[in-house]
């Protein structure tokens, strides 16, 4: 008893370290059931409404969609998204790469905006980093993906990057959480989350069954807590403290590729926006007209994301706790539940049903090669209104 008192102060007080904690992975076809990459960021951050913009091809750059936060209603950054030629990236902060007094910083936005505006290649990302005016104000892991099977990290500071291709790994992937593997031993944050994914990976792609369902549906739900060996979804309250999702979760994205000599608009962002566990995907589809929800994109006249709002409000029943450090308790027995009555496992359930709607779609797009816009629309406007059912019933239900 004493010892698990004693964890569980341990885990109150180092909850104060940065809260822009995303844990990620880049993994390549070999190790997924179709041979497609997949680029996945889990995203914590401080701003948690997130929305999803189009942007249109300007000056002969590429057309690309991107995440873009709740705050930034000019959407000056992208902090992951993919473009027209099936170019994908993403980023993890990193905290043991600075080694130098610049006060330029936080960048990162602006680079990935500017990457999915100009890049097709992962080569050309490389080539983009090397050409940017010194100090670059960043401190990042950058994850990409493009069309033509590449697949890496960059590790990236003020004046230096150091690659890492996924084909140099022989599990056919790479994570990364709040530290780099070629910065300062034992500095950064999320070694904990990053054993985590690395314990949830394992196995399943040594089956070679990675896909974006399990990515969205498990790791992005998983409150499995590798310090502590066990997993913690039975409990009733606990410490919210390491786990893959956290109070700061805003979105779960993975960029699901395509293969080589495949149409690059054939590529898939599966989107979820808000506290994952109380949220649900769905597909952004920059190759059609129709191709981005409206439930991810902004709203009306404010630049909030519906189904992010919805997500942010039912998150309060997980999280009920607002005075004193109540932030810090998660009500995990609101998520999970012995009879699947869990606020999560509800989600879950629907969200399955999303992906085979979306799938029947990107299964037809591949045979034949195209989008077809209007079957793309009514699909996707069905699923949309079954979202927003859905989420209506859920907090009616919650509310009693």
């Amino acid at each position: 008893m004493y010892r698990r008192l004693f964890l569980l102060i341990l885990l109150c007080v180092v909850a104060g370290v940065p809260a822009w904690a995303c844990t990620s992975a880049v993994v390549s076809g070999r190790v997924t059931p179709d041979g497609r990459p997949l680029l996945w960021k889990h995203r914590d951050a401080s701003d948690l409404n997130n929305r999803i913009v189009r942007f249109d091809a300007v000056k002969g750059q590429y057309s690309f969609v991107g995440l873009v936060n709740g705050t930034d209603t000019l959407a000056r950054e992208v902090w992951t998204g993919y473009n027209s030629e099936g170019f994908a990236v993403m980023n993890t902060a990193s905290y043991n790469l600075k080694n130098d007094t610049s006060s330029l910083a936080d960048r990162e936005g602006v680079v990935m905006k500017r990457a999915l505006g100009v890049c097709r290649t992962v080569d050309d990302f490389a080539c983009l980093l090397d050409e940017w005016p010194r100090p670059i104000g960043v401190e990042a892991n950058f994850g990409v993906i493009d069309a033509e099977g590449g697949a890496a990290y960059f590790e990236v500071n003020n004046y230096e990057v150091t690659r890492y291709d996924v084909d140099d790994s022989p599990e056919g992937y790479l994570l990364r959480t709040n530290y780099s593997m070629s910065g300062r031993p034992d500095e950064g944050f999320g070694y904990i989350r990053y054993d985590n994914a690395a314990r949830l990976f394992a196995p399943v792609a040594a089956q070679k069954a990675v896909t974006a369902e399990w990515l969205t549906g498990v790791c992005s739900r998983s409150f499995y807590h590798s310090f502590l060996g066990r997993d913690f979804s039975g409990d009733d309250w606990v410490v919210d403290q390491d786990f893959i999702p956290r109070y700061s979760t805003s979105a779960s994205l993975a960029v699901e590729g395509v293969k080589p000599g495949e149409s690059p608009l054939l590529t898939t962002m599966w989107t979820v926006l808000g506290y994952p566990p109380c949220s649900v995907v769905l597909p952004v589809w920059l190759g059609c007209n129709s191709g981005v929800p409206a439930l991810l994109q902004a709203c009306g006249d404010t630049v909030r994301s519906p189904l992010c709002e919805w997500a942010n409000a039912l998150k309060h029943e997980a999280f009920p706790v607002e005075r004193g450090s109540g932030v810090h308790y998660l009500h995990i027995s609101r998520l999970f539940r012995p009879d699947g009555s869990g606020i999560a496992q509800q989600l879950l359930d629907f969200e399955k049903e999303v992906y085979t709607q979306s799938r029947t779609l990107l299964d037809e797009a591949r045979r034949s090669g195209s989008w077809d816009d209007c079957r793309v629309e009514r699909t996707l406007d069905g699923i949309e209104q079954q979202v927003s059912a859905f989420f209506e019933k859920m907090s009616d239900s919650e509310s009693r």
